[in-house]
């Protein structure tokens, strides 16, 4: 069958058309993406104001007949973080019901951390061992580790690139004590979290998903998107220790320069990479590897298993 998947995320909404079937890997077919950053348009009292829940609804609307274009024949919406984290979340998920006809399932946290690591599950395979995830995102950073499919810990905090961008980071570039108080915060609240997945032993594999991770692997050398989903892509902790302090260093329109950064993303770079160098600073990690597969195909995997056989 031809799905398609809705991501109402902290940066983009996207819509991913596969064409899927039970047992087998979903093949990409068309995707079609929009830049809201909704993680930087919540006001004062966390709500997401009128005018980004009118360009919420539109945006929907467009891929909803991107959707149609395609053939899709199921659709799989939800948001995460900037949706799940919105002190209106009710009012924008009624109003995109209303005027789309889309409910969206807004993910927990750690709902999105155990899809993400299934996806990830699956495309390693069991020989990858005892998995750690890392997934740095707009609105939020997830971590799971396991042996199964089923992460043994999963776990969401507010760090993500966007909310510390926004929240943090106001100067271009960014005052180096604005960028020291956000180390120490970020680093604060990982190391909150470490012992709860120290105690499962040191990982066989560590993973990354995420734009961030693909773009502070692909500056540090990595191979380029062009090149193939089976092109192994890794970070190595010593990489990111050099380029950090020379993010931090440059402005929007500087990174936007570097090879792989997109323009929309720049901005959001410096605390990306802040958040990958604590995590693995604090997991001790001393290198990791890009998987392809995040949170849109572990919907479709978790949709897929869900089906009779038959």
């Amino acid at each position: 069958m031809r799905l398609g998947v809705l991501d109402v995320g902290s940066n983009t909404v996207h819509l991913l058309v596969v064409d899927a079937h039970a047992g087998a890997a979903p093949l990409p077919a068309h995707s079609h993406k929009a830049e809201l950053r909704l993680a930087e348009l919540l006001d004062e009292d966390g709500a997401i104001g009128p005018v980004g829940i009118d360009r919420l609804v539109a945006t929907i609307g467009d891929a909803l007949l991107a959707a149609e274009d395609k053939g899709v024949q199921e659709l799989l919406p939800f948001a995460t973080s900037a949706v799940r984290e919105a002190s209106n979340a009710d009012l924008v998920v009624a109003r995109v019901r209303d005027e789309t006809g889309v409910d969206l399932g807004v993910l927990s946290g750690e709902e999105e951390a155990r899809l993400t690591f299934l996806a990830a599950r699956r495309w390693y395979g069991w020989s990858a061992g005892k998995l750690l995830l890392l997934d740095i995102g707009g609105g939020s950073l997830e971590v799971a580790y396991g042996i199964d499919e089923e992460p043994h810990a999963a776990v969401s905090l507010p760090l993500g690139a966007g909310r510390l961008t926004a929240g943090w980071l106001p100067g271009d570039p960014p005052d180096p004590a604005d960028v020291r108080a956000l180390r120490r915060h970020v680093r604060a609240q990982i190391a909150a979290k470490v012992g709860e997945f120290a105690r499962a032993g040191r990982p066989d594999h560590v993973v990354a998903t995420s734009k961030t991770f693909k773009q502070l692997a692909r500056i540090a050398g990595a191979a380029r998107s062009s090149e193939g989903a089976y092109v192994p892509r890794t970070l190595s902790r010593s990489a990111l220790r050099e380029w950090v302090p020379k993010l931090a260093a440059m402005t929007t329109e500087q990174r936007a320069t570097l090879p792989g950064v997109s323009v929309g993303r720049a901005r959001q770079l410096l605390a990306g990479a802040l958040v990958a160098e604590g995590a693995m600073d604090l997991f001790d990690v001393d290198e990791l590897e890009v998987c392809p597969w995040a949170l849109r195909e572990g919907v479709i995997l978790r949709h897929l298993d869900h089906l009779p056989v038959g």
